[in-house]
């Protein structure tokens, strides 16, 4: 492969709850003209997905537990925003300006994954309850409208341990090999390969992220063309288990 394309979808309305996104992203499609292929990406915001799915809840019907109002004195935040911390919470790793937990889902992130950019105002969004689950869902049904094999990413921006800046992460995926094992593979030298496993699936993200932005771009939805990962990986295959992870 020496070279790919990504295409940003810019004409979806808002989302709601209950929303079709299947159909919202295929009328957009073909409003732009763009032709689904075999092995095209469909990368989707989590944000949307989580707008459909009524992952939005209002800040002002939130009980705060004296823990959530205990942490949210050191750490600054509104006793409300950390209660949803809690709840979307397994272990809280770290509190200081940020709180780092690791979620239901097994992701380790800031603030559960909580966002309030982009939501209405006294709102705040959760992550999709099961995002491997949504990609095969929005898979399966924008299969049906195109008649094409398709890969689809849940994607969302995390932060990084040593680095700064946030990046696109796939924390959902479906028709995709989100993790490749070159393990024995030959480099060019003849050496086979020991420790390489390729996060196919957050480099993919992260391109997708390029376009969709972080404040007002608007572009939820990216169309990658060009390449074939097809395979039946997930989001949930690029988690660490505890017993490889060296910073817990």
């Amino acid at each position: 492969m020496t070279a790919m394309q990504s295409i940003g979808l810019d004409n979806l309305p808002l989302v709601e709850e209950g929303d079709d996104l299947a159909l919202i992203i295929y009328g957009a499609l073909c409003e732009k003209g763009i032709a689904l292929e075999d092995t095209d990406i469909i990368a989707v915001s989590e944000k949307i997905v989580s707008k459909a799915e009524g992952r939005l809840v209002k800040l002002d019907e939130i009980e705060p537990s004296d823990k959530a109002i205990e942490l949210g004195e050191k750490s600054g935040k509104t006793p409300e925003d950390v209660e949803l911390i809690l709840r979307e919470s397994k272990e809280i790793l770290h509190v200081g300006e940020f709180i780092v937990v690791e979620t239901h889902h097994g992701f380790v992130c800031a603030s559960a994954g909580i966002d309030h950019s982009n939501v209405p105002e006294g709102y705040a969004k959760l992550l999709p309850e099961d995002p491997d689950a949504s990609a095969s869902k929005l898979r399966g049904s924008l299969e049906k409208k195109s008649g094409k094999h398709l890969g689809v990413l849940i994607v969302d921006s995390h932060g990084r341990p040593f680095r700064r800046g946030a990046i696109g992460v796939a924390i959902g995926a479906s028709g995709i090999k989100t993790l490749w094992d070159r393990r024995g593979d030959e480099d060019i030298f003849g050496r086979a390969l020991k420790v390489t496993r390729v996060a196919i699936g957050d480099m993919l993200a992260s391109a997708a992220s390029l376009l969709m932005g972080e404040a007002a771009e608007r572009v939820p939805v990216v169309i990658i063309k060009g390449v074939d990962f097809s395979g039946d990986g997930a989001g949930k295959d690029l988690l660490r288990e505890k017993g490889e992870d060296v910073f817990r």
